[in-house]
Protein backbone atom coordinates (compact mmCIF):
# COMPACT_ATOMS: atom_id res chain seq x y z
CA UNK A 1 0.00 0.00 0.00
CA UNK A 2 1.44 3.40 -0.99
CA UNK A 3 2.48 5.87 1.69
CA UNK A 4 0.03 8.77 1.52
CA UNK A 5 2.16 11.15 3.62
CA UNK A 6 4.90 11.12 0.99
CA UNK A 7 4.46 12.35 -2.57
CA UNK A 8 3.97 9.99 -5.50
CA UNK A 9 6.40 9.80 -8.38
CA UNK A 10 5.29 9.25 -11.97
CA UNK A 11 8.14 8.48 -14.36
CA UNK A 12 7.33 8.82 -18.06
CA UNK A 13 9.46 6.16 -19.77
CA UNK A 14 7.71 5.25 -23.00
CA UNK A 15 9.61 7.22 -25.65
CA UNK A 16 11.98 5.84 -28.28
CA UNK A 17 14.50 8.71 -28.23
CA UNK A 18 15.23 8.55 -31.95
CA UNK A 19 17.51 11.62 -31.84
CA UNK A 20 19.98 9.40 -29.94
CA UNK A 21 20.11 6.81 -32.74
CA UNK A 22 21.84 4.42 -33.21
CA UNK A 23 22.30 4.11 -29.44
CA UNK A 24 18.58 4.51 -28.75
CA UNK A 25 16.52 1.99 -30.74
CA UNK A 26 12.91 0.88 -30.80
CA UNK A 27 13.72 -2.36 -28.98
CA UNK A 28 16.02 -0.70 -26.43
CA UNK A 29 15.41 3.06 -26.01
CA UNK A 30 17.85 5.42 -24.33
CA UNK A 31 16.11 5.42 -20.92
CA UNK A 32 17.34 1.86 -20.50
CA UNK A 33 20.95 2.73 -21.42
CA UNK A 34 23.85 4.02 -19.38
CA UNK A 35 23.96 7.19 -21.46
CA UNK A 36 26.30 9.09 -19.13
CA UNK A 37 28.72 6.19 -18.67
CA UNK A 38 28.23 6.09 -14.88
CA UNK A 39 27.11 2.47 -14.53
CA UNK A 40 23.37 3.20 -14.26
CA UNK A 41 20.62 3.56 -16.85
CA UNK A 42 18.77 6.87 -17.22
CA UNK A 43 15.68 5.24 -15.69
CA UNK A 44 17.64 4.00 -12.66
CA UNK A 45 19.26 7.43 -12.20
CA UNK A 46 15.86 9.11 -12.41
CA UNK A 47 14.31 7.00 -9.67
CA UNK A 48 17.41 7.17 -7.46
CA UNK A 49 17.26 10.97 -7.68
CA UNK A 50 14.06 10.88 -5.61
CA UNK A 51 15.53 8.83 -2.77
CA UNK A 52 14.30 10.23 0.53
CA UNK A 53 11.37 11.98 -1.16
CA UNK A 54 9.25 9.28 -2.80
CA UNK A 55 9.37 5.79 -1.25
CA UNK A 56 9.42 2.80 -3.65
CA UNK A 57 5.79 1.95 -2.92
CA UNK A 58 4.77 5.42 -4.18
CA UNK A 59 6.56 5.15 -7.53
CA UNK A 60 4.76 4.52 -10.82
CA UNK A 61 6.38 4.17 -14.23
CA UNK A 62 4.33 4.72 -17.39
CA UNK A 63 5.85 3.00 -20.40
CA UNK A 64 5.00 1.22 -23.61
CA UNK A 65 3.73 -2.28 -22.99
CA UNK A 66 6.71 -3.61 -24.97
CA UNK A 67 9.05 -2.21 -22.31
CA UNK A 68 7.39 -3.56 -19.16
CA UNK A 69 9.99 -6.29 -18.72
CA UNK A 70 12.82 -3.81 -19.29
CA UNK A 71 11.41 -1.50 -16.63
CA UNK A 72 11.18 -4.40 -14.19
CA UNK A 73 14.80 -5.39 -14.95
CA UNK A 74 16.03 -1.88 -14.18
CA UNK A 75 13.70 -1.30 -11.21
CA UNK A 76 13.25 -4.73 -9.57
CA UNK A 77 11.95 -3.13 -6.38
CA UNK A 78 8.91 -1.76 -8.20
CA UNK A 79 5.63 -3.64 -7.85
CA UNK A 80 4.54 -4.99 -11.24
CA UNK A 81 1.17 -3.27 -10.96
CA UNK A 82 3.01 0.05 -10.64
CA UNK A 83 4.38 -0.34 -14.17
CA UNK A 84 1.57 1.20 -16.20
CA UNK A 85 1.62 -0.19 -19.73
CA UNK A 86 0.46 2.01 -22.61
CA UNK A 87 -0.74 0.11 -25.70
CA UNK A 88 0.32 2.98 -27.97
CA UNK A 89 2.08 6.32 -27.52
CA UNK A 90 -0.31 9.23 -27.19
CA UNK A 91 2.04 11.96 -25.92
CA UNK A 92 2.19 13.20 -22.32
CA UNK A 93 -1.43 14.17 -21.58
CA UNK A 94 -2.97 10.65 -21.75
CA UNK A 95 0.13 9.26 -20.01
CA UNK A 96 -0.28 11.69 -17.11
CA UNK A 97 -4.05 11.18 -17.02
CA UNK A 98 -3.59 7.40 -16.72
CA UNK A 99 -1.15 7.70 -13.82
CA UNK A 100 -3.07 10.50 -12.09
CA UNK A 101 -6.38 8.64 -12.18
CA UNK A 102 -4.63 5.53 -10.85
CA UNK A 103 -3.08 7.48 -7.96
CA UNK A 104 -6.32 9.34 -7.25
CA UNK A 105 -8.00 5.98 -6.63
CA UNK A 106 -5.48 5.40 -3.84
CA UNK A 107 -5.08 8.93 -2.49
CA UNK A 108 -7.39 11.63 -3.92
CA UNK A 109 -5.31 14.50 -2.51
CA UNK A 110 -1.90 12.90 -2.89
CA UNK A 111 0.87 15.10 -4.28
CA UNK A 112 2.24 13.84 -7.59
CA UNK A 113 5.65 14.59 -9.08
CA UNK A 114 5.90 13.86 -12.82
CA UNK A 115 9.30 13.46 -14.46
CA UNK A 116 10.66 12.21 -17.77
CA UNK A 117 13.00 9.22 -17.52
CA UNK A 118 15.83 10.65 -19.61
CA UNK A 119 16.93 13.86 -17.89
CA UNK A 120 20.29 14.51 -16.27
CA UNK A 121 20.81 16.40 -13.02
CA UNK A 122 24.30 17.31 -11.80
CA UNK A 123 23.39 18.92 -8.44
CA UNK A 124 21.14 16.36 -6.82
CA UNK A 125 20.99 17.98 -3.37
CA UNK A 126 19.74 21.24 -4.87
CA UNK A 127 17.31 19.24 -7.00
CA UNK A 128 15.81 17.51 -3.95
CA UNK A 129 15.50 20.82 -2.10
CA UNK A 130 13.56 22.32 -5.02
CA UNK A 131 11.32 19.26 -5.33
CA UNK A 132 10.50 19.43 -1.60
CA UNK A 133 9.63 23.13 -1.87
CA UNK A 134 7.35 22.45 -4.82
CA UNK A 135 5.72 19.48 -3.08
CA UNK A 136 4.94 21.61 -0.01
CA UNK A 137 3.42 24.33 -2.20
CA UNK A 138 1.32 21.82 -4.15
CA UNK A 139 0.11 20.17 -0.96
CA UNK A 140 -1.17 23.47 0.46
CA UNK A 141 -2.41 25.29 -2.65
CA UNK A 142 -4.65 24.41 -5.61
CA UNK A 143 -1.96 25.09 -8.20
CA UNK A 144 -0.14 23.35 -11.05
CA UNK A 145 3.63 23.67 -10.71
CA UNK A 146 6.43 23.24 -13.21
CA UNK A 147 10.14 23.57 -12.58
CA UNK A 148 11.84 26.17 -14.75
CA UNK A 149 15.58 26.09 -15.35
CA UNK A 150 17.69 29.24 -15.37
CA UNK A 151 18.88 29.42 -19.00
CA UNK A 152 22.65 29.47 -19.52
CA UNK A 153 22.49 30.11 -23.27
CA UNK A 154 19.93 30.90 -25.99
CA UNK A 155 19.12 27.25 -26.72
CA UNK A 156 16.61 26.78 -29.55
CA UNK A 157 15.90 23.16 -28.59
CA UNK A 158 14.03 23.97 -25.38
CA UNK A 159 10.65 25.45 -24.61
CA UNK A 160 10.61 28.69 -22.59
CA UNK A 161 8.41 29.84 -19.72
CA UNK A 162 7.82 33.54 -19.08
CA UNK A 163 6.97 34.40 -15.49
CA UNK A 164 5.90 37.43 -13.46
CA UNK A 165 5.31 38.20 -9.80
CA UNK A 166 1.60 38.15 -8.96
CA UNK A 167 2.17 39.09 -5.31
CA UNK A 168 2.08 35.51 -4.04
CA UNK A 169 5.78 34.75 -4.46
CA UNK A 170 6.55 35.04 -0.73
CA UNK A 171 3.46 33.01 0.22
CA UNK A 172 4.43 30.32 -2.31
CA UNK A 173 8.08 30.04 -1.27
CA UNK A 174 9.57 31.64 -4.36
CA UNK A 175 7.19 30.31 -7.00
CA UNK A 176 6.32 32.70 -9.82
CA UNK A 177 3.10 32.99 -11.79
CA UNK A 178 3.47 31.69 -15.33
CA UNK A 179 2.63 34.25 -18.00
CA UNK A 180 3.38 32.45 -21.28
CA UNK A 181 4.85 29.27 -22.74
CA UNK A 182 6.88 29.41 -25.98
CA UNK A 183 7.96 26.27 -27.81
CA UNK A 184 11.48 26.13 -29.28
CA UNK A 185 12.01 29.72 -30.48
CA UNK A 186 14.47 30.75 -33.18
CA UNK A 187 17.91 31.92 -32.08
CA UNK A 188 17.11 35.63 -32.15
CA UNK A 189 14.02 35.17 -30.00
CA UNK A 190 15.82 32.79 -27.64
CA UNK A 191 18.54 35.40 -27.15
CA UNK A 192 15.89 38.01 -26.31
CA UNK A 193 14.33 35.63 -23.78
CA UNK A 194 17.66 35.00 -22.05
CA UNK A 195 18.57 38.71 -22.02
CA UNK A 196 15.21 39.68 -20.52
CA UNK A 197 15.76 37.72 -17.33
CA UNK A 198 12.11 36.69 -16.99
CA UNK A 199 12.20 33.48 -19.03
CA UNK A 200 13.15 29.98 -17.92
CA UNK A 201 13.67 26.72 -19.77
CA UNK A 202 10.70 24.37 -19.53
CA UNK A 203 12.06 21.29 -17.76
CA UNK A 204 9.02 19.05 -18.24
CA UNK A 205 8.95 18.38 -14.48
CA UNK A 206 5.53 18.88 -12.89
CA UNK A 207 4.16 18.84 -9.33
CA UNK A 208 0.50 18.96 -8.32
CA UNK A 209 -2.13 17.25 -6.20
CA UNK A 210 -4.16 14.47 -7.77
CA UNK A 211 -7.46 16.33 -7.32
CA UNK A 212 -6.03 19.52 -8.85
CA UNK A 213 -4.72 17.88 -12.03
CA UNK A 214 -7.92 15.85 -12.44
CA UNK A 215 -9.92 19.06 -12.15
CA UNK A 216 -7.69 20.58 -14.86
CA UNK A 217 -8.30 17.58 -17.12
CA UNK A 218 -12.04 17.98 -16.71
CA UNK A 219 -11.80 21.68 -17.54
CA UNK A 220 -9.25 21.72 -20.39
CA UNK A 221 -9.15 18.15 -21.74
CA UNK A 222 -12.66 17.00 -20.98
CA UNK A 223 -12.60 14.37 -23.74
CA UNK A 224 -9.67 12.58 -22.08
CA UNK A 225 -11.21 13.01 -18.62
CA UNK A 226 -14.45 11.47 -19.89
CA UNK A 227 -12.60 8.39 -21.13
CA UNK A 228 -10.88 7.80 -17.78
CA UNK A 229 -13.97 8.69 -15.74
CA UNK A 230 -15.83 5.86 -17.45
CA UNK A 231 -13.24 3.27 -16.48
CA UNK A 232 -11.67 4.60 -13.30
CA UNK A 233 -13.17 1.81 -11.16
CA UNK A 234 -11.31 -0.71 -13.33
CA UNK A 235 -7.94 0.85 -12.52
CA UNK A 236 -5.96 -1.25 -10.09
CA UNK A 237 -8.06 -4.34 -10.92
CA UNK A 238 -7.75 -7.26 -13.31
CA UNK A 239 -9.75 -5.21 -15.83
CA UNK A 240 -7.19 -2.40 -16.04
CA UNK A 241 -5.31 -3.67 -19.09
CA UNK A 242 -8.51 -4.22 -21.09
CA UNK A 243 -9.82 -0.78 -20.14
CA UNK A 244 -6.55 1.00 -21.01
CA UNK A 245 -6.41 -0.72 -24.42
CA UNK A 246 -9.75 0.81 -25.34
CA UNK A 247 -9.10 4.12 -23.57
CA UNK A 248 -5.95 4.90 -25.53
CA UNK A 249 -7.69 4.25 -28.83
CA UNK A 250 -10.07 7.09 -27.87
CA UNK A 251 -7.48 9.55 -26.56
CA UNK A 252 -6.00 12.35 -28.63
CA UNK A 253 -2.26 12.60 -29.18
CA UNK A 254 -1.60 15.76 -27.16
CA UNK A 255 0.99 17.05 -24.72
CA UNK A 256 0.19 18.17 -21.18
CA UNK A 257 1.86 21.50 -21.96
CA UNK A 258 -0.43 22.27 -24.90
CA UNK A 259 -3.53 20.63 -23.44
CA UNK A 260 -3.42 21.99 -19.89
CA UNK A 261 -0.43 24.08 -18.84
CA UNK A 262 -0.71 26.71 -21.60
CA UNK A 263 -4.42 27.20 -20.87
CA UNK A 264 -4.79 26.97 -17.09
CA UNK A 265 -4.77 30.12 -14.94
CA UNK A 266 -3.30 28.49 -11.82
CA UNK A 267 0.13 27.55 -13.22
CA UNK A 268 3.25 28.51 -11.28
CA UNK A 269 6.93 27.93 -11.93
CA UNK A 270 9.74 27.39 -9.46
CA UNK A 271 12.96 28.87 -10.86
CA UNK A 272 15.72 26.30 -10.38
CA UNK A 273 19.38 25.75 -11.21
CA UNK A 274 20.54 22.22 -10.47
CA UNK A 275 22.66 21.36 -13.50
CA UNK A 276 19.83 20.11 -15.70
CA UNK A 277 19.75 18.74 -19.24
CA UNK A 278 17.02 16.82 -21.02
CA UNK A 279 19.69 14.70 -22.77
CA UNK A 280 17.56 14.70 -25.88
CA UNK A 281 20.42 14.85 -28.35
CA UNK A 282 24.05 13.89 -28.85
CA UNK A 283 25.03 17.54 -28.44
CA UNK A 284 23.37 17.65 -25.02
CA UNK A 285 25.48 14.64 -24.03
CA UNK A 286 28.56 16.58 -25.10
CA UNK A 287 27.56 19.48 -22.85
CA UNK A 288 26.80 17.26 -19.83
CA UNK A 289 29.55 14.66 -20.14
CA UNK A 290 33.07 14.59 -18.71
CA UNK A 291 35.48 16.33 -21.10
CA UNK A 292 39.09 15.42 -21.75
CA UNK A 293 41.74 18.07 -22.29
CA UNK A 294 40.59 18.54 -25.90
CA UNK A 295 36.89 18.86 -25.10
CA UNK A 296 35.98 15.31 -26.14
CA UNK A 297 33.42 13.19 -24.31
CA UNK A 298 34.52 9.56 -24.58
CA UNK A 299 32.63 6.45 -23.46
CA UNK A 300 34.39 3.41 -24.84
CA UNK A 301 37.86 2.11 -25.62
CA UNK A 302 39.24 4.89 -27.80
CA UNK A 303 42.61 6.37 -28.73
CA UNK A 304 42.34 9.88 -30.16
CA UNK A 305 44.81 11.91 -32.22
CA UNK A 306 44.32 15.56 -33.21
CA UNK A 307 40.67 15.21 -32.24
CA UNK A 308 38.66 17.92 -30.47
CA UNK A 309 35.11 18.61 -29.26
CA UNK A 310 33.79 15.19 -30.27
CA UNK A 311 31.40 12.68 -28.72
CA UNK A 312 32.76 9.13 -28.93
CA UNK A 313 30.38 6.44 -27.63
CA UNK A 314 31.27 2.93 -28.70
CA UNK A 315 31.16 -0.63 -27.30
CA UNK A 316 33.81 -1.29 -24.66
CA UNK A 317 34.92 -4.47 -26.44
CA UNK A 318 35.86 -2.56 -29.64
CA UNK A 319 39.00 -0.45 -29.87
CA UNK A 320 38.35 2.75 -31.80
CA UNK A 321 41.13 4.95 -33.19
CA UNK A 322 40.12 8.44 -34.32
CA UNK A 323 42.36 10.99 -36.01
CA UNK A 324 41.73 14.51 -37.24
CA UNK A 325 38.09 15.03 -36.31
CA UNK A 326 36.68 18.18 -34.72
CA UNK A 327 33.09 18.55 -33.57
CA UNK A 328 31.87 15.10 -34.62
CA UNK A 329 29.67 12.35 -33.20
CA UNK A 330 31.11 8.84 -33.47
CA UNK A 331 28.57 6.40 -32.08
CA UNK A 332 28.24 2.66 -32.51
CA UNK A 333 25.62 0.32 -31.11
CA UNK A 334 24.11 -2.99 -32.22
CA UNK A 335 25.77 -3.23 -35.63
CA UNK A 336 25.25 0.42 -36.61
CA UNK A 337 27.99 3.05 -36.75
CA UNK A 338 27.10 6.75 -37.00
CA UNK A 339 29.65 9.43 -37.89
CA UNK A 340 28.05 12.85 -38.07
CA UNK A 341 28.94 16.49 -37.46
CA UNK A 342 27.61 17.69 -34.11
CA UNK A 343 26.23 20.79 -35.82
CA UNK A 344 24.19 18.53 -38.13
CA UNK A 345 22.72 16.28 -35.44
CA UNK A 346 19.19 17.47 -36.20
CA UNK A 347 19.48 15.30 -39.33
CA UNK A 348 19.69 12.10 -37.25
CA UNK A 349 15.92 11.65 -37.49
CA UNK A 350 16.24 11.89 -41.28
CA UNK A 351 18.99 9.27 -41.21
CA UNK A 352 16.73 6.94 -39.24
CA UNK A 353 13.88 7.44 -41.71
CA UNK A 354 16.20 6.74 -44.68
CA UNK A 355 17.65 3.65 -43.04
CA UNK A 356 14.17 2.36 -42.31
CA UNK A 357 13.06 2.83 -45.94
CA UNK A 358 16.26 1.43 -47.50
CA UNK A 359 17.30 -1.24 -45.01
CA UNK A 360 14.07 -2.23 -43.26
CA UNK A 361 12.94 -2.21 -39.65
CA UNK A 362 15.97 -3.95 -38.18
CA UNK A 363 18.03 -0.80 -37.72
CA UNK A 364 15.51 1.67 -36.27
Amino acid sequence: MPSSAAPYLVVMAGGIGSRFWPFSRTQHPKQFHDVLGVGKSMLRLTVDRFAGICPPENIFVVTNRDYVDLVHQHLPELALDHILAEPIGRNTAPCIAYASYRIAQLDPRGVIVVTPADHAVLKEDEFRDDIRRAVDAARNHDILITLGIQPSRPDTGYGYIQFHDDGKTQELAGLKKVKTFTEKPNLELAQMFVDSGDFLWNSGLFIWRADVILHAFHHYLSDIAEVFDEGKLMLGTAMESTFVQGAYSRCRNISIDYGVMEKADNVYVLPADFGWSDLGTWDSLHRMGHHDADGNVVDGDAILYDTKECVIKTPSERLVVVQGLEGYIVAEYDNVLLICKRTEEQRVKDFVADVKSKKGQGYN
